[in-house]
């Protein structure tokens, strides 16, 4: 039986597979990151950028972006494929960017793993008055009926028994919004959410399933068994599918620098 796996080894544990999470998980739509973007930025940071999904959307809008990643694994597969990005081996609570004021910070499905108490007056720091902190969370869209009923088949699988820290992290990544203090240094909070579709090989999305750190951090028979519950459930609701069209859900929180 596995034992009891810390929110720091399932923050670390996307390293372990970072070309396929370059790979395999979705970008962000453009919609939501021209929704996200304050209008004429010229410098903005990705905070926990990973591979650079969100930095290479935001690239091709914004002069210059600072992609911040922790892990030399997922920073060097951010740098092979977004040439031009400064890349930073920083966390979000603590920015090695002193000298710069921003115009906009944003992080992608990766908030629940920073400590709100210190990234927040870290962001604050960093940006302009009136530059934007923004969020996004991309999710399979779980109320297509058939997203829902593969994530129910799939069950049991993961390790053993998580800690409390990584409990109240999965929390906060389901709450799809970041819990500003009532300081005053950001105004203005806006939601929004945005819905589209990726098509996908049956083995890919397969793969992309096993991107998350449940599954990463899982005992090797768990991973084995989540993999053949899923896929033997695809089979029966799309026989002989060689594609899928995989229905996604990008959830937006943005505020401004008061």
């Amino acid at each position: 039986m596995a034992g009891v796996i810390s929110r720091g080894e399932r923050a670390r544990s996307f390293g372990e597979v970072a070309e396929d999470y370059d790979r395999l998980r979705p970008s962000p739509p453009d919609a939501a990151v021209d929704w996200l973007l304050p209008e004429r930025a010229g410098t903005v940071a990705d905070l926990a950028a990973g591979t650079g999904l969100l930095t290479r959307a935001l690239a091709r809008r914004v002069p210059r972006v600072v992609a911040v990643e922790p892990d030399d694994r997922m920073a060097g597969v951010l740098r092979d494929h977004s040439p031009g990005v400064a890349v930073v081996r920083a966390v979000g609570e603590h920015l090695p960017l002193g000298g710069t004021r921003l115009d906009g910070v944003f992080i992608q499905s990766a908030w629940h793993w920073l400590d709100p108490g210190r990234a927040i007056p870290e962001i604050g720091r960093v940006l302009r008055p009136g530059g934007r902190f923004g969020a996004v969370w991309i999710t399979r869209d779980r109320d297509v009926d058939w997203v829902g009923e593969l994530d129910r088949a799939r069950r049991p699988a993961g390790p053993a028994d998580v800690s409390p820290a990584v409990r109240e992290a999965g929390q906060r990544a389901r709450r799809r919004t970041v819990e500003l203090p009532d300081d005053g240094l950001f105004d203005r909070e806006e939601n929004a959410s945005f819905r589209y579709t990726r098509t996908m090989t049956v083995d890919d999305f397969l793969g992309l399933l096993a991107t998350y750190s449940r599954i990463i951090t899982a005992d090797p028979a768990g991973v084995a068994g989540d993999a053949e519950r899923a896929r033997h459930y695809l089979a029966e609701r799309f026989p002989g599918a060689t594609q899928l069209e995989v229905p996604l859900h990008a959830w937006t929180w943005r505020a401004r620098r008061a």
